[in-house]
């Protein structure tokens, strides 16, 4: 696939930053003029997303040109306070595009409701019952919200399994349910409420926390890359690369501060979108830890040809629908502005904007030196 050479537009003015987005994305002058105003969010409208408002706090929207992902180039809205984040993630895009690009994949839209239950005798008896039994759990979460189910979500599968706790066993009932392009919330924990007083007359325990969890491991979010090693400089950034990787693989004190790095990617497109920014960093740096030690979330590896490939997957909840997306105007604008309606692409292009700017960052480290390319950049 032919990639057509992507503009560096961090030297143009603001006006004409607006006038690249205007001529490269489906947006209206309307709605890029109410991004550049700052104007998206009134008080009044922040009244009803949340509690106590006095007013509305803004920050910098910027947009990463030239992404390439599964073959479709797209600009990236991302809002944050920190700077050269978009710089070193455009490089990381822009490398990533000149070698085809980023190859993402999801795992579908599940999620986990859990159900605590307490004071019950045989633990291992009543996690065979609830199983025996799953079907009721089952249909009471699905009761619920049959707007969701009909559009081919809801409660699909019951686990249980038993812990051992300072304060003795415990049984918890996951429900795995399919929130579809919402990140799921609210839906997840009406369903484990609603399905808890079954729990309780199956086990004869008491339920205690109905809840969401966090940790979405099947809701994976997965991205590859693969750059020639003549992009790079050479073989020897290549194997730079990999030994970067290999010291935060084995060090959680870089590993913590590579995927910092990821998240200074991922994080600001989460923002634009008005999507929860901490339900995504507790589930990716979760998922960073499954192997009972923290480690990092990007892979760096030379294959046969010398070249670079990087890859990233990690556990990601965000949605289209719903939530402050269907109240803040700019969210809208966001997704608009990278063609995205479906939870599952938009997945697909948050991990990709983290690799890219793992890859961008991970470049000038190996290189000139994160300081030396930011000294640079300011200029």
């Amino acid at each position: 696939m032919k990639m057509r050479e992507v503009k560096d537009i961090t030297a143009m003015s603001v006006d004409e930053r607006i006038a690249y987005a205007k001529a490269n994305s489906p947006l209206t002058e309307e709605e890029l003029q109410m991004i550049k105003e700052g104007s998206a969010l009134t008080t009044d409208r922040a009244d009803q997303m949340v509690e106590n408002v006095i007013g509305v706090y803004s920050l910098p929207y910027s947009i990463a040109p030239g992404f390439v992902i599964n073959g479709k180039e797209m600009i990236v809205p991302m809002v944050g306070e920190e700077p050269y984040v978009t710089k070193s993630t455009t490089s990381g895009a822009r490398l990533a595009a000149a070698n085809g690009g980023f190859t993402a994949s999801t795992t579908g839209s599940f999620m986990i409701g859990q159900i605590q239950m307490l004071n019950i005798e045989n633990p291992e008896t009543a996690r065979l019952k609830i199983l025996e039994d799953k079907q009721r759990l089952i249909e009471a979460a699905n009761k619920v919200d049959p707007v969701l189910v009909s559009f081919g979500g809801g409660c699909t599968d019951v686990e249980v399994r038993t812990i051992e706790t300072m304060i003795g066993q415990m049984v918890i009932i996951h429900l795995i349910i399919n929130v579809c392009d919402a990140m799921g919330a609210q839906a997840i924990n009406a369903m484990v409420e609603a399905a808890a007083p079954i729990a309780e007359e199956i086990t004869g325990g008491k339920a205690n926390l109905k809840v969401l969890s966090n940790y979405a491991i099947y809701r994976l979010a997965r991205a590859r890359v693969c750059i020639k090693k003549e992009d790079l400089g050479g073989e020897e950034n290549v194997d730079k690369f990999v030994s970067a990787y290999a010291f935060a693989a084995a060090d959680p004190f870089r590993a913590a501060t590579n995927n910092k790095g990821v998240m200074n990617g991922m994080i600001p497109v989460v923002v634009a979108t008005g999507n929860d920014t901490r339900a995504v960093e507790s589930g990716v740096h979760s998922y960073a830890a499954r192997n009972g030690r923290y480690s990092t979330i990007t892979i760096w590896e030379k294959n046969n040809n010398g070249d670079l490939e990087g890859m990233i997957e990690v556990p990601m909840a965000v949605g289209t629908v719903g939530g402050t997306t269907k109240f803040h105007p700019a969210a809208q604008v966001s997704l608009k502005m990278m063609g995205i309606t479906k939870a599952d692409d938009f997945e697909k292009v948050i991990v990709s904007v983290g690799l890219a700017a793992n890859l961008g960052v991970l470049y000038s480290l190996v290189t000139v030196g994160l300081h030396g390319d930011f000294e640079s950049a300011r200029k």
